[in-house]
């Protein structure tokens, strides 16, 4: 591409900072930037026409983790670990509560629940034992016990009647979130340019060489926040792991508000005002589902239909209006990885499933390295 002069003197000139990714790390860390240097010069390089990996398609889940996920995390790490990848996914929904405004992102306090299927009794009990551990080492930060077992009201099949309950998981409108993120953006003078893939960089010692699906410019300092996608040029421990949605037409009556994890948190609904929204589903298939393709399949898809009919709207008629698919970035630790690559290049990835809940956070993190 042959840019013009104006061109490369208002866009690609005198770069400051570059960042990769235009979901709510790249936003937060460019407005993190912002902050600290008010002259500076901070682009954002996003390959989609809107984020591509998951902060426009997730659920909207405000969540630190159900029960089972945290028994989970448990097994592979140490007491303290877990506290504190739940102390930082607690902080970053409260940072980004604060800088974008409850008002704004429409957060609702419903509470979180998790249901089990009648077939994972043992599973069931042992969550239920697990309740006065978890709530013990988790009441220095949360000042209350979190978890505790009510009754279903709300019509569920084929679940045992109990459901664990936190009071302090919410949900939010995912689209709100980013166009505000993205005004905001702007507003800060951040300039945003979309359907740029950065194809290869070399750090230069004083500076970046940075190549793009469309050009080649230089940059003091490059910052890569592609989550799902930051194996391709960061060289980083993540696995791409796909995420498949679908969204109900309106039910009428529709009385199920919260947001729900299910099956040791492979499912998670929703209430969208009187829609369901319900995705998971890749622990039918772990290898189909590391990728960055954005399609839907036939296994997963038929999953969640049928879950719907016979877990979560039994005897309610419904019907599908749309599927997405979003992707998350995962690895065998929990913990995201921000450090520094090189010189001039650094890197906020691996959100592992909670990017709405730490994302804010991990952006500040990323701008704090430089």
């Amino acid at each position: 591409m042959q840019l013009s002069y104006w061109e490369l003197k208002n866009w690609f000139t005198q770069v400051d900072y570059t960042i990769v990714g235009s979901g709510i790390v790249g936003l937060h860390c460019a407005l993190a930037l912002r902050e600290k240097f008010p002259a500076a010069k901070i682009l954002v390089l996003e390959k989609g026409i809107l984020p591509q990996g998951a902060s426009t398609k997730n659920a909207g889940f405000a969540c630190f983790g159900s029960i089972s996920e945290i028994i989970s995390d448990l097994k592979t790490h140490t007491e303290e670990e877990v506290i504190e990848l739940v102390e930082k996914r607690v902080k970053g929904l409260q940072l980004l509560r604060k800088n974008l405004g409850d008002a704004v992102i429409d957060y609702k306090p419903y509470g979180g629940y998790e249901l089990f299927l009648k077939k994972d009794e043992a599973f069931f009990e042992h969550c239920l034992q697990k309740i006065p551990f978890i709530n013990a080492i988790l009441k220095p930060l949360f000042h209350a016990e979190v978890f505790e077992k009510q009754v279903d009201r709300f019509g569920f099949q084929n679940i045992f009647d109990y459901l664990i309950f936190n009071p302090f998981e919410g949900q939010i409108d995912t689209g709100n979130m980013m166009q505000a993120l993205l005004k905001k953006a702007i507003s800060n003078d951040i300039l945003i340019l979309n359907q740029q893939e950065v194809t290869t960089f070399q750090d230069l010692n004083d500076k970046v060489e940075v190549v793009t699906n469309g050009f080649t410019f230089t940059t003091k300092k490059l910052l890569f926040a592609t989550n799902g996608f930051a194996s391709e040029l960061t060289q980083n421990q993540v696995q791409p792991a796909r995420a498949q949605v679908l969204i109900t037409k309106p039910i009428e009556n529709l009385d199920i508000k919260g947001a729900f994890h299910l099956d040791q948190g492979y499912y998670y609904f929703r209430n969208i005002g009187d829609r369901i929204l319900f995705g998971g589903g890749r622990n039918l298939d772990f290898e189909g589902e590391t990728t960055t393709d954005l399609s839907q399949t036939k296994i997963i898809q038929d999953a969640l239909e049928q879950l719907l009919k016979d877990v979560i709207l039994p005897n309610t008629n419904f019907e599908i209006e749309h599927r997405w698919s979003g992707i998350m970035g995962v690895g065998n630790h929990k913990n995201p990885i921000v450090k520094q690559l090189s010189n001039n290049v650094y890197c906020g990835v691996r959100m592992g499933g909670m990017g709405v809940a730490i994302g804010s956070l991990i952006g500040k993190e990323l701008a704090d390295l430089v």
